[in-house]
């Protein structure tokens, strides 16, 4: 890459991760974004989003959600690639983020970590295999207890991988927080149960219930220098490719279910 890397939230936990792997990688750190008055380890720090953009081939983010729709149309403006692992974005974020994808190649999923885009192509395999009608989906995860949103960003993608292998949209079938008297599950639903505490990086657990047998799942993240340096393998492969949304499954070269 001529120019580099950006990060936004460079001095941030997950920031100065991506920095480590960015130059453990042998890419050029440009700089990045944060707030003022932030300590960002030496590194240069721009005055937006438009102003790191305009200096780096990529921009790496994992900053809070509400920033979202404000960097999705100045990275499109500048002609930026972007890898974005920003997680509990709303419909109106995402579709944001789909517009810029028009215009730049985005490279957008809710987790980098190789073992999680595998375990996201099982589950798409795995719920076209077994019927709606005989196997329960249910998502169990648990994150440190200063994760801000719920269900993670990781388990609504299994939720998502789940429900394009039925072929159904995940919003018309999920079920999360069950609480009282709910009555029976609803046959095709797909729920979701959420854990908080201590420092957990991220544990996630799909479970397929049928009356003859259990199948399960579980990915755990030790260390989230994982999620880092598969978003810098994310940024070196945006070199080159057209505009387009893209996941981590394009990058690793996995192919999805049909």
């Amino acid at each position: 890459m001529d120019k580099g890397i950006g990060i936004a939230g460079i001095a941030g936990r997950m920031g100065r991760l991506l920095a480590e792997e960015v130059l453990a990688a042998g890419a050029k750190l440009v700089g990045g974004i944060d707030r003022p008055g932030v300590d960002a380890q030496g590194a240069t720090l721009f005055a937006d989003i438009a102003a790191l953009a305009a200096a780096a081939d990529v921009v790496l983010e994992f900053a809070h959600a509400s920033a979202v729709a404000a960097h999705a149309p100045a990275m499109a403006a500048a002609g930026t690639a972007w890898v974005l692992g920003t997680t509990g974005l709303s419909a109106a974020d995402e579709a944001a983020v789909a517009r810029a994808a028009e215009r730049i190649a985005v490279v957008y999923a809710p987790n980098f970590s190789a073992g999680v885009t595998l375990v996201l192509a099982l589950a798409e395999r795995m719920a076209a295999a077994l019927p709606a009608e005989q196997y329960d989906a249910e998502i169990v995860e648990m994150h440190h207890r200063q994760k801000v949103d719920a269900p993670s960003g990781t388990a609504i993608g299994l939720g998502r991988a789940v429900a394009k292998g039925r072929g159904v949209e995940l919003e018309a079938v999920k079920q999360s927080g069950r609480d009282g008297h709910t009555g029976a599950r609803r046959t095709g639903a797909i729920g979701f149960a959420t854990l908080r505490g201590g420092q957990v990086v991220g544990e996630h657990t799909l479970l397929f219930a049928a009356a003859a047998e259990h199948i399960a799942i579980t990915h755990r993240a030790f260390d989230r220098r994982a999620f880092a340096a598969g978003a810098v393998r994310a940024a070196l492969w945006t070199r080159g490719r057209p505009p387009g949304l893209y996941s981590m499954m394009d990058v690793l070269g996995i192919s999805q279910a049909r």
